[in-house]
């Protein structure tokens, strides 16, 4: 049902799209300034740009039953396919569920993670601890979930150029399997940026997450 490699080529031309517009603009900043919280609504225009289904900070099927909705971990994006709506469990069997709603097993699940070697700042100290553990923390998390059947996670890089980002993502990715976090190869996609403090990449690898 989900072609990841799709999905990576819709990210990246939104991605491409933005920076363009920076570009254009002759911004100070570009891209690579924007955080993972400011950068979620344009990865999210992206794919709906694409014509997913998009749907930020879902409850993970397994905190779904809970009667309080601010009760359970979230996932930062679900897609659905076709642009269809994602089945809600308050409104499940009832006349206020679209007929044509996705199951949660029927969606992808998608954790992202932003990384930048270097910040408007300067170079980023936590580069090295936010590559190699936060990412794989997400998709154990994933990989956890009974209600999930497809899930991925989205990791992108912000480096140098494109050296970096290929030896830094093979390690991240080998690291992983060697901790057992169950990742498929990832879809890999690169932006081009103009250097405005220190990356002139924008890395997108999408990586499938299988069950434990």
């Amino acid at each position: 049902m989900w072609s990841y490699a799709d999905v990576a080529d819709v990210l990246r031309d939104g991605l491409a799209a933005q920076a363009e517009e920076y570009d254009v603009q002759q911004a100070v900043y570009g891209l690579d300034a924007l955080d993972e919280v400011a950068l979620h609504p344009v990865l999210a225009q992206s794919l709906e740009s694409g014509g997913y289904g998009v749907f930020r900070e879902q409850r993970y099927p397994a905190d779904r039953p809970r009667r309080r909705g601010s009760e359970g971990q979230r996932c930062d994006l679900v897609l659905t396919p076709d642009g269809r709506p994602l089945a809600q469990p308050e409104a499940d069997q009832t006349l206020f569920e679209p007929a044509d709603a996705a199951a949660a097993d029927d969606a992808l699940w998608m954790e992202v993670k932003v990384v930048h070697q270097f910040t408007p700042r300067g170079p980023n100290a936590r580069y090295s601890g936010q590559l190699l553990a936060t990412v794989q923390q997400d998709a154990a998390r994933l990989s956890s979930d009974e209600g999930i059947l497809h899930a991925a996670v989205l990791l992108v890089l912000f480096a140098r150029d494109g050296r970096v980002a290929e030896h830094d993502l093979g390690i991240w990715y080998d690291r992983a399997l060697a901790k057992g976090v169950p990742v498929g190869s990832p879809a890999r996609r690169w932006i081009d940026l103009n250097d405005r403090c220190g990356n002139a990449l924008c890395s997108v690898a999408l990586c499938p997450v299988g069950r434990r």
